[in-house]
């Protein structure tokens, strides 16, 4: 990696941070968005490229299950829309 790729991913993530929230903000951004969103967004074209109709979305409503147990920045985690979409029942145990 050059130093002007880590310029720009910088500028793009974290060059704008007023604060330490919005520095963490970005570099979990600057994570994510490599291992999930493109990985998810190439898939995506994959299904289209072949003729489905493909969905693409970002659930962030932070379920009131995750108060006291998630840091507060944390919006939603991986298959918290699971209970949204599909309901109580197919959640096992004391939620």
């Amino acid at each position: 990696v050059t130093s002007e790729v880590v310029d720009q991913v910088y500028s793009e993530y974290m060059g704008k941070a007023e604060n330490r929230a919005q520095v963490r903000d970005g570099l979990l951004n600057a994570l994510g968005d490599p291992l999930f969103v493109l990985s998810a967004i190439e898939v995506a074209r994959y299904h289209r490229d072949a003729g489905n109709p493909v969905y693409f979305y970002e659930f962030q409503h932070r379920p009131s299950s995750a108060t006291g147990v998630v840091p507060e920045f944390v919006k939603a985690d991986h298959t918290d829309e699971i209970a949204f979409v599909f309901g109580k029942p197919f959640l096992a145990g004391d939620v």
